[in-house]
């Protein structure tokens, strides 16, 4: 006997009820779903007006460094994303890295290799990979360093121990290390002396332009080349300011002269800079010296050459410090803060970096404002010891302000126009002493709150 209607009503209905039970399931699904973690490339921003005009510059090779980069898709599919040198045996090796408490695993682990005790007659390799900072991960971040720095050092034959890894990106999010570990072997195939631009490129987060830097000098018997690369747009600031640096240089240098010479010199370059105020867990400053050039080694601060080769490794750590100022996240001015006349050095620090970090002189610096009155604020929060009238303050060649007051001759017309600069000074004299203190920082415009409001986007 077939199916009467009431039958096949009874069944259209049942089916309808298991249609919809099944759309809720796919949509309860879909709500809870997490994300891909390889999301599409995103479109590369426009290069900062503040960039140094020619693009790239060249670089000189710099013999026993070997350089690749490859798209590994660690955050984004068909991007370029992380780079490997190569360096060869007997280089030494110095690093100096955020003081963050809540640094990241690759930082701890640099740290302690520089503290140890892996033999300096080996090789040494550096890996960096961008868009996962593999910081804030618990125990599983000391695992991906180890598996990323341990396919490294197969793939090269050096010691795990001379592998240095360095992440930058995203916070609080698993590094997908088996994606790099993949591409180690094509790394390994590609090294050449002549990639460090491509290498600079790889490392690049909200970077808008890779960045590179020179210099060249004599030293006893021969010349001496250095070449540096960095990263960072934002998350700039004091204690390292999201920064990750790499200078090669052919000098031969012992381990704890290049140390020094390099720990030295951070205050007034890469601890002068600032964008944000905000201090990254990842930064991250490292030095080679492949001792590949024909000049005398340099054993100790007093050698010939030493004087030399430490003016050209400062050059090259305040040119890159620089670059990454004039690429701040949004920035349309480059600001130079020149302090003078502060009874100590400690004072002249705090108020050069209280200027440099008020959200109040860079939105008036953003907007073209003389708004001196903002100076005074920054200075006398400071902490740093300080009279009213003693202090002047200076726009370029411009004085406004002195002894207590604005000067007679001040215009707002000429201050006005002088803020319509893209680079600017701004000097202020305490009149209390000898100590100075020289910072750069940029302004503060709406562009950065876009970039960061939608940085994991």
């Amino acid at each position: 006997m077939g199916k009467t209607d009431k039958d096949w009503k009874a069944e259209a209905k049942k089916q309808k009820a298991k249609v919809k039970k099944l759309k809720a399931k796919l949509a309860e699904t879909a709500a809870t779903a997490v994300a891909p973690a390889v999301k599409p490339v995103k479109q590369a921003p426009p290069v900062s007006p503040l960039a140094p005009p020619g693009g790239f510059p060249t670089l000189p090779v710099i013999k026993g460094a070997e350089f690749a980069s490859a798209a590994a898709g660690v955050r984004y599919a068909g991007r370029t994303d992380v780079m490997l040198v190569r360096l060869c045996p007997g280089t030494s090796i110095a690093g100096v890295f955020t003081r963050s408490s809540t640094r990241a695993a690759c930082v701890l682990d640099c740290q302690a290799k520089l503290a140890g005790k892996a033999p300096a007659g080996e090789g040494a390799a550096i890996l960096v990979n961008s868009g996962n900072a593999n910081a804030f991960t618990g125990a599983a971040g000391q695992a991906s360093v180890d598996a990323v720095t341990g396919a490294v050092a197969a793939a090269l034959s050096v010691p795990a121990g001379r592998v240095f890894s360095s992440s930058t990106g995203v916070i609080g999010e698993p590094l997908p290390h088996e994606r790099i570990v993949a591409a180690v072997n094509g790394l390994r195939a590609e090294l050449s002396e002549g990639s460090i631009e491509k290498a600079a490129r790889a490392i690049m987060t909200t970077d808008t332009f890779p960045k590179g830097a020179s210099a060249e000098v004599q030293g006893e018997g021969g010349t001496i080349r250095i070449a540096g690369i960095a990263k960072g747009s934002g998350m700039i600031a004091p204690d390292m300011a999201t920064m990750l640096v790499y200078i090669f240089t052919d000098a031969t240098v012992a381990p704890a002269v290049l140390q020094k010479m390099l720990s030295r010199n951070v205050d007034d370059t890469f601890n002068a800079i600032t964008v944000d105020s905000d201090t990254s867990t990842s930064d991250a400053l490292i030095v080679a010296a492949t001792g590949q050039s024909a000049a005398e080694p340099i054993d100790k601060l007093s050698a010939p050459g030493a004087k030399a080769f430490e003016a050209g490794l400062r050059a090259v750590m305040e040119d890159l410090a620089k670059q990454v100022v004039r690429d701040g996240e949004g920035a349309t001015k480059f600001v130079e803060i020149q302090v003078t006349g502060a009874e100590t050095a400690q004072d002249a620090h705090r108020v050069a970096m209280s200027i440099a970090n008020s959200p109040l002189v860079k939105t008036a610096i953003a907007g073209q404002d003389a708004n001196w009155g903002r100076i005074v604020a920054a200075i006398g929060k400071s902490g740093a010891t300080a009279e009213r009238d003693k202090l002047a303050i200076r726009f370029g060649d411009l004085l406004v302000a002195e002894k207590g007051w604005r000067v007679p001759e001040y215009s707002e017309a000429e201050a006005s126009a002088y803020m319509k600069r893209d680079e600017l000074v701004i000097g202020v004299d305490l009149g209390l002493g000898k100590a100075a203190k020289t910072v750069w920082t940029c302004d503060l415009t709406h562009r950065y709150i876009d970039i960061n409001a939608d940085y994991r986007s």
